[in-house]
């Protein structure tokens, strides 16, 4: 049962279909919140409304702020200070939004009694007096101020002289690009064979799409087939102004150049998915603001998000975030350095690759996932422990991934980004992940069209098998057997193959009589080797599928595997160091729910034992205030080690391991420790770990490959992805589902 939600925050801004970059932002967020935390936070939008048009929103409004409607201000300030649900009032301001209504919103401030957030959109340095004053004041009402750069901190703090306390730096948010068929999209948007630049936004002056213009005779004599899109309304104040003067002399200078057949104005308020379109094919994105002051730029971001190659005017935004290898920052008003960067990075196909990578990993941070991370992580430190446990929602399971990571074949081996890297080859690692993933998904959601994937992986199983019952490990993209089955040991591989298998056998009842026929003909030949065997995991894996078998044929071998694990542990262990190995490692959970398997299989109590006394230890170990730090990769934990500090290394394969293993050892035993432990645990991919930020990836379905010590890999790969599967898997057996309300 889901717990009441028990924390609600209300969002005063503009909202669509007012056509606002400040509408999109507040409408993206609440989204991302609402996605992100549906069963803890219920999120309440409060329209400002400069005029008498009545507004149609997609969403009930708890009160619209009629500006220029007298008294307005006044209602909702008694509204909010009787209301006894709302927690927090976040604010979305720009000055422009409350024009020659600043005194009545500062008034309106003062007579508030909730905890207020205010978002600054715009940061102006160096200020006069009275407006540094204003800028206070309105500071002195907030409990934080939300700005989007460190460089907008700064000003706050050296121009207006606000405590570094209040103020928080969340980066303007994202969106995660999606998987792509970049030829697809090219021909469905008419693009086909060209090399796409484009800029989008509001249309204006302050764009200063002409220099663009300007430079194109020059990139058009290097790439004959560039196109430039102008995608975009013309700003509705800029309507109501001038009308449609600034688009019609952009359209006179592209006729008077002869340009028509090299520029495409896109005259359409884009929804997020259609630009999000545009983006992907975007081959260079130019952001040509004149203004210097301009703090922030959503459009930026969201070029940078989409792993666009950015050439860009120096403003603030850009200027702290765009590396080199990012793009190129140009002067502003500056066509000759426009087209020379342009042509630079056009030239390169293989840079051009590169910046997509880098900007994709760099911005994954500002995710809007993330944004709504950070934007909880500062409500939940402003509401204290009045609040119950914070609830994370629980993605939808998507297969997409998955699907696309797939070959005749069987499953690739790694990614690059969200695209599978075929030259990278299959394990039969892999493909004994995958099928065990597609097993426990089929039967959880019986697809018929998911038999052909569990059939494809035991084909791979199976084509990896000699003729002395072991496997081989590593096969290239042509499905020749590579010389690192040579170099390395194979032992795990080969247990992972008879868990998988037994996976199947056990599930004899739900699949096909061909599917469990084979793989038991499989693990016959495969079992005369098993006890040839001795790491610790590949034995940990062996148990695990043989205790699936519903025979008793195994049970010797189990006991014979078995009964070397507790030998280990009965050696190395200490009062201090309860655990088979003098340190720990990787896959470390699957050790002891493999004994817990024994002991379930055979009855033999010692089994028992040992499996919780070593299990309990390793939780010690990774289980650390509320979240999860699995041994890291960049360093074993070894005996006579303290602790263990997130350093980066996490990898998701071991999170998901435990939270198995703590499904194991939940259903045994009943303890809510471990239910809690594997809810916490789960989060981890959620965002519940050192970083704050998302692993698993909603829009593509994949999961990230590492949790570094700074950053993320962004890379997508077969052990990750299926990982996390599997770990979502065992997660839907603890709760229901959410309810998948939209507030916006």
């Amino acid at each position: 049962m889901t717990p009441k939600k028990n924390r609600v925050v209300a969002f005063l801004s503009t909202f669509p279909p007012r056509a606002c970059g400040i509408a999109t932002y507040t409408t993206d967020l609440m989204q991302a919140i609402d996605d992100k935390f549906d069963a803890s936070y219920e999120l309440l939008a409060i329209p400002i409304e400069n005029d008498d048009r009545h507004y149609s929103y997609p969403f009930e409004a708890w009160y619209r702020l009629k500006l220029w409607q007298v008294g307005s201000f006044e209602c909702l300030s008694k509204m909010l200070n009787t209301s006894s649900n709302i927690d927090v009032l976040c604010i979305q301001h720009e000055f422009g939004l409350f024009e020659k209504k600043e005194t009545a919103f500062l008034s309106f401030l003062a007579r508030l009694n909730v905890t207020i957030v205010i978002t600054f959109h715009t940061v102006l340095p160096h200020p006069e007096k009275w407006f540094a004053e204003k800028v206070s004041m309105i500071a002195d009402k907030c409990e934080k101020i939300i700005v989007m750069t460190q460089n907008a901190a700064d000003i706050l703090k050296d121009d207006y002289r606000i405590e570094a306390h209040k103020i928080r730096v969340i980066p303007h948010g994202t969106h995660l690009a999606p998987a792509s068929n970049k030829p697809a999209l090219l021909d469905e948007l008419a693009l086909t064979e060209r090399k796409v630049l484009s800029t989008f936004g509001l249309l204006g002056p302050g764009k200063s799409i002409e220099t663009t213009l300007l430079a194109l005779p020059s990139i058009i004599e290097k790439t004959p087939n560039v196109i430039f899109l102008i995608i975009g309304v013309t700003h509705p104040n800029l309507i109501l102004q001038e009308g449609e003067a600034y688009r019609d002399m952009l359209k006179g200078m592209v006729k008077k150049q002869d340009m028509g057949e090299y520029v495409r104005f896109v005259d359409k308020f884009l929804s997020t998915e259609e630009l999000i379109d545009y983006l992907l094919v975007t081959d260079v994105y130019l952001f040509t603001s004149n203004n210097p002051l301009q703090a922030v730029s959503g459009t930026f971001a969201y070029a940078l998000s989409s792993g666009c190659p950015i050439v860009s005017t120096p403003i603030p935004h850009v200027l702290e975030v765009l590396d080199k290898d990012m793009g190129i920052i140009i002067d502003f008003a500056a066509p000759d350095q426009l087209a020379d960067a342009v042509n630079e990075i056009l030239a390169d196909e293989s840079r051009l690759d590169r910046i997509r990578h880098v900007n994709l990993q760099k911005t994954l941070p500002t995710s809007w996932q993330n944004s709504a991370i950070a934007h909880v992580n500062l409500f939940e430190e402003l509401l204290g422990e009045k609040m119950t446990g914070l609830v994370y929602s629980l993605p939808k399971i998507n297969l997409s991934h998955v699907y696309r990571m797939t070959t005749d074949r069987g499953f690739i081996q790694f990614a690059q980004g969200s695209r599978p890297d075929i030259g990278s080859g299959y394990t039969l690692d892999d493909n004994a992940r995958a099928l065990i993933a597609m097993l426990h998904h089929y039967q959880k959601y019986p697809k018929e069209q998911n038999l052909s994937y569990i059939e494809k992986y035991l084909d791979f199983i199976a084509y990896c098998m000699l003729r002395n019952g072991t496997f081989l490990n590593y096969v290239d993209k042509e499905g020749v057997f590579t010389s690192q089955n040579r170099d390395e040991n194979l032992e795990d591989a080969n247990g992972r193959a008879i868990w998988a298998l037994g996976e199947i056998i056990g599930m004899s009842g739900i699949l096909p009589k061909s599917l469990v026929e084979k793989a038991t003909s499989l693990i016959n030949q495969a079992s005369e080797n098993l006890l040839q065997y001795h790491s610790t995991r590949a034995m940990a894996f062996i148990i695990k599928g043989l205790g699936l078998l519903k025979e008793d044929s195994h049970q010797k071998m189990i006991e014979t595997l078995a009964d070397r694990l507790c030998a280990m542990f009965e050696h190395e262990s200490t009062p201090n160091w309860q655990w088979y190995e003098s340190y720990l490692t990787y896959a470390n959970s699957v050790i002891p729910e493999a004994l817990l398997c024994a002991y379930l299989k055979t009855g033999r109590a010692i089994y028992k034992v040992v499996a919780y006394r070593s299990f309990d230890f390793l939780l010690s170990r990774i289980m650390i205030n509320g979240k999860i730090h699995v041994v890291s990769n960049q360093g074993w934990i070894r005996r006579g080690q303290r602790s263990n500090e997130p350093q980066g290394g996490e990898q998701p394969i071991d999170v998901a391991y435990t939270i198995i293993a703590l499904d194991s050892f939940y259903k045994e035993s009943q303890d809510i420790i471990y239910k809690q432990f594997l809810i916490q645990a789960f989060e981890w991919f959620l965002g519940r770990n050192h970083l704050g930020q998302i692993m698993y990836n909603p829009v593509t379905g994949g999961c990230f490959d590492g949790l570094e010590k700074e950053t993320i890999n962004i890379n997508q790969g077969a052990e990750s992805t299926l990982s996390y599967l599997l770990a979502r898997l065992t997660r839907e057996e603890y709760t229901a589902m959410p309810s998948t309300k939209t507030v916006l």
